[in-house]
């Protein structure tokens, strides 16, 4: 990791995908979550995509990334958060 480390340029706007279950609740939840995160974020900027079937939902998150442990601290809230089936 330290190699990619040394050609990432911190701070970068770096594109967070999110999914899980078309819940009432996902958004505002994951928004949070992310601002906690990055408070900085603008939730105006978020873009939601339903799965076919509109069972799932699709969050793309773009944050503006200052370093590494930060991504390293979202990526994990996002993983043990039980709303969340995957993050990219």
């Amino acid at each position: 990791m330290a190699e990619l480390d040394s050609v990432i340029q911190y701070p970068l706007e770096f594109p967070i995908k999110i999914m899980g279950l078309n819940h009432p609740a996902f958004v505002q939840t994951m928004t949070a979550l992310v601002v906690s995160h990055a408070p900085d974020f603008d939730p105006a900027t978020l873009v939601t995509r339903p799965s076919r079937e509109g069972k799932y939902l699709s969050i793309t998150a773009t944050i503006r990334a200052v370093s590494r442990e930060q991504l390293d601290a979202l990526y994990q809230a996002l993983s043990d958060h039980p709303m969340v089936s995957a993050a990219l």
